[in-house]
Formats: structure tokens, sequence, C-alpha cells
């Protein structure tokens, strides 16, 4: 899309995992570990790929049905959990998160969390983070929020981040950032702009509803959105 074509914002709703904080290859070998407990399959790219973005107990039907494991989704969340809750306390920021934060809590901008984790979950995540997840206005926890009835793809998340807003913004006024495919879709649902920042190894055709794609939150440019630039 052309950069004529970016339409000015005034608030930003953030996805986390993958996106602001290096969680991804956690949950991956997380995964594997409990993949071990029973053969030797593997947690494929492509599997990974279609379950990124969605609420914890969907994630975790899709993964015993697609590995045909000999528990129930309900014991699988238990395993997961017992694991996440062991490694995810060291999740990192991803390159260039901070900065854009720092940056538009400066300027006044408005801005929310919109996961599809747990509340339980994204506080063991942000365990060394407290001063910048401090900065949002709200949080809105997919799998554990009562007013979220789907997860994403669908847009409810969104919708939801964007109505908690005291000026309760239209929309077309939010931005989105997000790393996953589902969360894309479900943001160009709820008719947002959405920034993806997706893993390298995710197709092409799976970023087409993105309004725009770039490798790192360091190469965001606000001002095509209208927002504030960057201070040199």
């Amino acid at each position: 899309m052309s950069e004529t074509k970016f339409k000015k914002v005034t608030h930003c709703i953030f996805d986390m995992d993958g996106l602001l904080l290096d969680t991804e290859r956690l949950y991956t070998d997380a995964t594997q570990k409990i993949l071990n407990m029973f053969g030797d399959q593997v947690y494929t790219f492509d599997v990974k790929l279609s379950l990124m973005g969605m609420v914890h107990m969907d994630m975790c039907r899709k993964i015993v049905d697609a590995y045909k494991l000999p528990i129930t989704p309900e014991e699988y969340s238990k395993l997961q959990k017992q694991i996440n809750s062991e490694i995810m306390i060291n999740a990192q920021l991803m390159p260039g998160a901070e900065r854009l934060l720092r940056h538009l809590h400066k300027h006044n901008i408005p801005f929310c969390l919109a996961t599809s984790s747990g509340q339980d979950m994204v506080e063991i995540k942000i365990t060394h983070h407290q001063e910048i997840f401090k900065l949002f206005h709200h949080r809105v926890c997919g799998s554990t929020d009562p007013d979220v009835k789907q997860g994403k793809p669908a847009p409810d998340i969104f919708l939801v981040a964007a109505s908690r807003f005291p000026d309760k913004p239209d929309p077309s006024q939010c931005l989105v950032f997000e790393d996953a495919p589902n969360g894309v879709k479900g943001a160009h649902s709820a008719g947002m702009q959405v920034v993806m920042v997706p893993d390298e190894r995710v197709p092409l055709e799976m970023c087409a509803l993105a309004t725009q794609r770039i490798l790192s939150l360091e190469q965001f440019q606000p001002e095509l959105f209208g927002l504030p630039p960057f201070d040199n």
C-alpha cells in the first residue's frame, strides 16, 4: 500500500506476544516439551502459524487435535501453563518496542494492550518490564476477559480495546500493531489500520490485509499515520 493511502490515527492498540515481547520462541520450546512427553512429533512452524493470536483454550484444542494427543485440551492447558509460568518470566522486549511506547506516551498518544493471553500469564511475562507496561492506558486479555466473546481472527478484542478508551474512538482512528496473521485479520475486520511485524517465515500472501508490513518496530515511522515523528 502506498504511503498516501495511510490515514491519520489518534489511538494505538498493541498485541504483545511476538510483537512487544520475544515470547514466540519460548512458546515453541514449551509446546515441543509437551509433544516430547507423548512421542517424537515436531511442532512445525506451519502449525504454529495457524495458532498464533488465538485465545488459550482454542489453541489447546487445536494442538491436541492436530497431534492426536492422548489427553484432553484441559489437561494440555494445565501442562502448558505449568511450563509457561517457569520460562515466560524471562521474556525480553522486542527491538524498538520500548522506544515506540515511550515516544507515544511522551506525546500523549493513548495506547492500550490487546493480547490473547490471559491476565495471569500477562503478569508473568511482564515481570521484568513493569515500568513500560504501566504506560498503557488499559489492557484487554482475550483469554480471561468476559467481554471478548470470540478470539482472533474475530474483531472482538480490538473493538473492546477501543471502547475502553475514555473518548471511545471510532475504529478508523485506531492503529493496531500485530505480528500474527490471525491478529491482522481481526484488526482488519474491526475496521482498523494495522502495522504488521511478522516473523520473517510468514508467507507474504498472509500479510496481504496489513496496511503496512515492516520487519521490526525499529522501522516504524509514526508520521506516516499522522503521529508525532521520532526525535532525531
